[in-house]
């Protein structure tokens, strides 16, 4: 297996070495974002709480789904979507996959019923790493990090088995983990 170094638009992939940690257990990241410089921002995809839309934006009547993004600022609502000439103002994670732009416009989008699962997801809260952090974090054996073949459809993707299939694609001993309960003491 080829070892990827992080950047945005791959998949961080939680090992199971990272069993005890509440945010990031059986998680799968997409990064939004990633430099020497600044460190890394990320949005867990396979956590959905149970809320929608509506629950935190009441004036706006959606049922889309909001996903646990991570621990960081979760307070704030964040978004990825493969629509850029509907959202000015988006910047580009990697294959057709962007983040955040102009709210406005999606609250126009969401009022006139415009908007589907399979083109936006919405977050409460990220997941950050600070210069190196994450660097640290990969030595550690916390993370693998693997392309996005999933392209945009990604958005689209509310699989719940996202990081067993994620654990069955590595192969190997990773396979016996993708059948592991979530918590260890339920064996």
């Amino acid at each position: 297996m080829t070892l990827l170094k992080p950047n945005k638009g791959l998949l961080l992939v939680a090992k199971p070495s990272i069993i005890g940690d509440v945010s990031f257990n059986r998680s799968v990241i997409l990064l939004a974002e990633h430099t020497t410089e600044n460190g890394s921002v990320g949005f867990i995809l396979n956590k959905p709480l149970d809320y929608t839309l509506k629950d935190f934006i009441p004036e706006i009547n959606s049922e889309l789904p909001v996903y646990n993004g991570g621990p960081v600022e979760q307070d704030n609502l964040y978004f990825i979507h493969k629509i850029p000439e509907l959202i000015p103002g988006s910047v580009e994670i990697s294959q057709g996959i962007f983040w955040g732009g102009d709210f406005k416009a999606i609250t126009k989008l969401l009022t006139d019923d415009k908007l589907t699962q399979t083109q936006i997801r919405f977050f409460l809260g990220y997941s950050g790493w600070s210069t190196q952090q994450l660097s640290q974090e990969l030595e550690l054996n916390s993370w693998v990090v693997t392309p996005n073949d999933y392209k945009n459809k990604i958005i689209g993707n509310t699989n719940d088995n996202l990081w067993k299939e994620k654990m069955l694609e590595l192969g190997g001993s990773y396979k016996l983990w993708s059948n592991a309960p979530q918590n260890p003491s339920y064996n």
